[in-house]
């Protein structure tokens, strides 16, 4: 998806500056976000990819002014409510206002150490791969309305297949609800100044996982 979350490799915004002795969480409400997440996603309440589409969705300038937990509350907000788990009356009232629909599953006691760890998402794929290790690869210059793991910076540009990892569950489609629709997914590098121009550092280069459909062959 094209939106104001795809930073990667943008200019204007700082250096990083890490937090010294940053803390797990900087308010209580933060872990809270946090449990809530992990608990409706093992519930069956929505996938990681989905909450990463309703994150995307956020509007440009309350985005930017959010803070980490902030997205991850507003996100939890869209997909209740675009799922039928919460009314958008019942969030701006702060109170449930009728029966609600209880999720797929349920997090028990039992199994909170459990729910608490991602499964695996390697899939088997019966077609053989397009790609192998050292060909040259372009990344397809597309602009999706909906999600993609495809970053911007890198579309359009040519990178060598570095590692082939098999085959994953496809995030573009699980997102949109369209099941898993493995693809072969491959680490591919790029020179720095294929991505960013003469003037970028040489001795640099970028590796980037990306799935088949994000890649085409380079002449």
């Amino acid at each position: 998806m094209d939106g104001v979350h795809d930073m990667g490799g943008m200019d204007g915004f700082g250096k990083v500056e890490p937090e010294e002795n940053e803390p797990v969480f900087h308010a209580p409400w933060e872990g809270r976000v946090l449990g809530m997440q992990r608990s409706l996603s093992h519930a069956g309440a929505w996938t990681i990819d989905q909450s990463r589409y309703a994150s995307e969705r956020i509007p440009p300038h309350m985005y930017l002014a959010a803070s980490y937990y902030d997205r991850w509350a507003m996100a939890i907000e869209r997909n209740a409510v675009e799922r039928g788990l919460v009314g958008a009356d019942e969030l701006a009232a702060g109170r449930t206002l009728r029966p609600g629909k209880p999720p797929a599953d349920k997090l028990t006691a039992e199994i909170v150490k459990q729910g608490l760890f991602r499964g695996g998402f390697s899939r088997p794929i019966p077609a053989p791969a397009q790609f192998t290790v050292g060909d040259r690869v372009r990344a397809r210059n597309i602009h999706p309305r909906t999600h993609t793991r495809l970053p911007r910076y890198v579309r359009g540009h040519v990178g060598v297949i570095e590692r082939v990892h098999g085959g994953y569950v496809y995030p573009d489609s699980v997102a949109m609800d369209k099941g898993e629709d493995p693809q072969w997914l491959y680490v591919v590098q790029f020179d720095a100044r294929e991505l960013w121009g003469a003037d970028a550092d040489p001795t640099v280069k970028v590796c980037v996982d990306a799935f088949e459909p994000y890649l085409e062959a380079a002449g």
